[in-house]
C-alpha cells in the first residue's frame, strides 16, 4: 500500500506542478444548483448537497454509478467484486437507508430483505447529472431516506451518438442513441450493451480461478411535449437486464448465477399558473425481478407504484419560494413464492425557502406519512445559510427521518420462531441528524470548498437476531447507531483547462449501546482528481484511498488505487478514448474475500452527430 501511495502521489504531482505554469487563462467555477430538494437551491447554501454533472462523469471515464460515487465524501461504496451486488452507505447508515431516484422515481428493491438498491449494472450512458443529499431527507422523500438520497437525472437526446470500447478481461461495451430536442418537443431512445468475461469474484489470492462474467443491456427512452405555454407532458422509461456469475457466501468459488431485470418509468403532466401555482401530476412505477441459480435457487420480484401531486410557487427564485403536495405509494413483493405482501403509504409534504436578508436564507420542510401497517410519522428538516462576507458561507441543518419495516421484515421472511417465543412487533426506525458547514469561494471564483461536521443517530434499527441455542431467527428493533463525521471537499481551477478536485471523509460509525464499530464503513476515505480539458485533448487522473475497514470476517486492509483516462477529438464528431484502471496494479478488496481488477486498459471511439 505504501508503494501505491507514493506512485499515486507522484502521478498527481507531475501534472499538478506543471499546471500552474499554464495558469494564465482561468475561469470562474459555476454556481451549482441542486433540484432534488424540490425547491431549486444553491449547493453552497445547502448542507449535505453535492452535484456531479455530465461533464464530470465524462471527464473521469465513469461507466457505472459506483465508478464515481466513491468520490463523494461520506459515501461508502462496496461490492462483491465486479458485477456482484453493489451497495452504498451514506454517513455510516446501512445501505437500505439510501433512497435512490431515477428521474424522480424511487427504484429501491422492495423484495430485498431491508429494501435497499443494488447499483451493479447501473450504467451512466444517459445520465446528465447525479445529485447527492446526505443526511435524513424523509421530510422531502419519506421512508428509506434516513442516510440520504441519490438522484439520477437522464438527458434529452438531440442527434445521433454512438460509442464503443474494448479491453481487459474480455470486456466490450457499446451504446447507440437517437433523439430530437426542441423547445416544443423532445424524444429519444438509447441502447447500452456491456459484456465482460470477468475474473473470479472470490479473490484469486485464495486460490480461486473460475471467471465470473457479467452482461448488461440497458434501454432508456424519454419524451416531452409542450402543448402550449401552460400545459406540458413528459415521460421516461428505463429497462435494465443483467446476468452475472457470482460466487457463494464466504466467499466460495462457485458456478452460481444471478439474473436481474429492472424497469422504471413515469408520466408527468405539468400545468402552469392555476391559482397562482405551477402543478405537476405524476404517475410512476418501478418493477424488479431477480432469479438466482445456485444450491438454493430463488425467484424474487417487487413492484412500486407512486401517484404524486406537487404545487410550486411560480417564481422559485423569489424571496419566498415554496412547494407542497401529496403522494400515494403502493409497494408489494413476491418472496420466492412463499409469501406475497403489500405496504401502502399516504403522504403530504411541504417545503419553503425564505431569503430573510441578502445574506441569510432559511429553508424548512415538513412531511407526514401514514402507513397502513405502522401508523403515522411526521418528519421535518430546517436549514439555514449565512453569507459571512469575504467569500465565506456558514450553514447548518437539523433533520429527522424514519423508515418503515420492509415487506420482507414485515412478514418475517426466512424466519424460524418457536411457538413459545413471544416476538415483539416491529416499529419504524427513526433518526435525527445535525450538521454544520463552513464554505469558502475565492473572490476570483477559481476555488470553491467546504468543511462539514455532523452527527447522525438512528434508533430502533431493525436487524436479524439469531439464537444459537434454539436455532431461531427473526427480526427485532435491536440497536441504536451513531455516526460522527467530518467531510472536507474542494475544487480549484488551475487555469488552461486544468482543475483539481479533492475530498476526504472521517467517519466514526458505531453501535451506540455496545460501542462496536459498524461493519463495512471505513474510518478514513478520500479521493483526488486532476482533470484537464483542452481543445482536442481531455482527461483525468484519479487517486482513491480507503483505510482499513471492519467486515463480517475480520478487518479488510486499506488501499490506494489510481485510474487514468483520456480522450482525443479527431474532429468535432469523432473522439478516441482510453482508460487505464488500477494503474499501479494494486491488489485490494472492497469487501473482505472478494477480489477486484488488477491493472487493466480499455480503448474506444465516440461519435456524435
Amino acid at each position: 500500500m505504501k508503494r501505491s501511495i507514493l506512485l499515486s502521489t507522484a502521478a498527481l504531482s507531475v501534472v499538478a506542478i506543471a499546471a500552474p505554469a499554464l495558469a494564465d487563462d482561468t475561469t470562474q467555477l459555476d454556481e451549482v444548483i441542486v433540484t432534488a430538494t424540490r425547491i431549486p437551491a444553491i449547493v453552497a447554501d445547502t448542507p449535505g448537497a453535492r452535484v456531479i454533472d455530465g461533464k464530470t462523469i465524462e471527464q473521469r471515464g465513469a461507466v457505472f454509478a459506483t465508478d464515481i460515487l466513491s468520490d463523494v465524501p461520506g459515501l461508502s461504496v462496496y461490492r462483491a467484486s465486479f458485477g456482484g451486488v453493489s451497495s452504498v452507505r451514506m454517513r455510516g447508515a446501512s445501505q437500505d437507508k439510501t433512497l435512490v431516484l431515477v428521474d424522480g422515481v424511487p427504484v429501491n428493491d422492495p423484495s430485498q430483505p431491508a429494501g435497499g438498491f443494488d447499483f451493479s449494472g447501473f450504467d451512466l450512458g444517459d445520465v446528465s447529472r447525479i445529485e447527492v443529499l446526505s443526511g435524513p431527507q424523509s421530510s422531502l422523500w419519506g421512508s428509506s431516506a434516513i442516510g440520504g438520497v441519490i438522484s439520477f437525472t437522464t438527458r434529452e437526446l438531440n442527434g445521433v451518438s454512438a460509442n464503443a470500447e474494448a479491453g481487459s478481461y474480455g470486456t466490450a461495451r457499446g451504446r447507440l442513441g437517437l433523439g430530437v430536442a426542441t423547445d416544443k418537443f423532445a424524444y429519444g431512445v438509447s441502447v447500452f450493451k456491456f459484456h465482460s468475461d470477468g475474473f473470479s469474484a472470490a479473490d484469486k489470492i485464495n486460490g480461486n480461478t473460475e471467471k465470473d462474467g457479467f452482461d448488461n443491456t440497458t434501454v432508456n427512452a424519454r419524451a416531452r411535449y409542450e402543448l402550449n405555454d401552460r400545459f406540458g407532458v413528459d415521460a421516461s422509461y428505463r429497462h435494465s437486464d443483467t446476468d452475472a456469475d457470482v460466487d457463494g457466501f464466504g466467499p466460495v468459488d462457485a458456478l452460481d448465477t444471478a439474473a436481474t431485470v429492472n424497469q422504471s418509468g413515469l408520466v408527468r403532466l405539468r400545468v402552469a399558473d392555476v391559482l397562482g401555482l405551477d402543478h405537476k401530476f405524476t404517475v410512476a412505477a418501478s418493477d424488479i425481478d431477480r432469479v438466482s441459480k445456485s444450491a438454493f435457487p430463488s425467484v424474487y420480484s417487487g413492484e412500486h407504484r407512486l401517484y404524486r401531486w406537487q404545487a410550486d410557487s411560480r417564481d422559485q427564485s423569489a424571496r419566498l419560494a415554496y412547494s407542497f403536495g401529496a403522494e400515494h405509494e403502493e409497494t408489494q413483493a413476491d418472496l420466492d413464492g412463499r409469501v406475497k405482501a403489500e405496504l401502502d403509504v399516504d403522504s403530504v409534504f411541504g417545503v419553503a425557502r425564505f431569503n430573510a436578508t441578502d445574506r441569510l436564507s432559511v429553508t424548512a420542510g415538513l412531511r407526514h406519512d401514514e402507513t397502513d401497517k405502522y401508523g403515522g410519522k411526521t418528519t421535518g428538516r430546517i436549514s439555514a445559510a449565512y453569507d459571512l462576507g469575504a467569500g465565506l458561507t456558514f450553514s447548518g441543518a437539523y433533520g429527522t427521518g424514519f423508515k418503515a419495516p420492509s415487506v420482507a421484515q414485515t412478514v418475517c421472511d426466512f424466519c424460524f420462531v418457536l411457538p413459545s417465543t413471544n416476538v415483539a412487533e416491529l416499529v419504524p426506525e427513526k433518526a435525527e441528524s445535525g450538521e454544520l458547514a463552513l464554505g469558502w469561494r475565492s473572490n476570483d471564483g477559481r476555488f470553491d470548498g467546504r468543511l462539514t461536521v455532523y452527527r447522525l443517530e438512528v434508533e430502533n434499527q431493525i436487524d436479524g437476531y439469531y439464537n444459537p441455542a434454539s436455532f431461531e431467527y427473526y427480526y427485532v428493533n435491536l440497536i441504536r447507531t451513531r455516526t460522527d463525521g467530518v467531510e472536507l471537499e474542494g475544487r480549484l481551477d488551475l487555469g488552461r483547462g486544468f482543475d483539481l478536485t479533492a475530498a476526504y471523509a472521517w467517519t466514526d460509525a458505531e453501535n451506540a449501546v455496545t460501542k462496536a464499530p459498524i461493519l463495512r464503513v471505513a474510518e478514513h476515505s478520500g479521493s483526488a482528481t486532476l482533470g484537464w480539458t483542452g481543445r482536442r485533448l481531455s482527461g483525468a487522473v484519479t487517486v482513491r484511498a480507503e483505510g482499513e475497514m471492519p467486515d463480517s470476517g475480520g478487518m479488510r486492509d486499506g488501499f490506494v488505487i489510481t485510474n487514468l483516462n483520456g480522450a482525443y477529438a479527431l474532429t468535432d464528431n469523432v473522439t478516441l478514448t482510453a482508460r487505464v484502471e488500477n494503474l499501479f496494479d494494486e491488489h485490494y478488496q472492497r469487501l473482505l474475500g472478494y477480489g477486484e481488477a488488477g491493472l487493466s486498459g480499455y480503448v474506444g471511439i465516440r461519435l456524435r452527430y
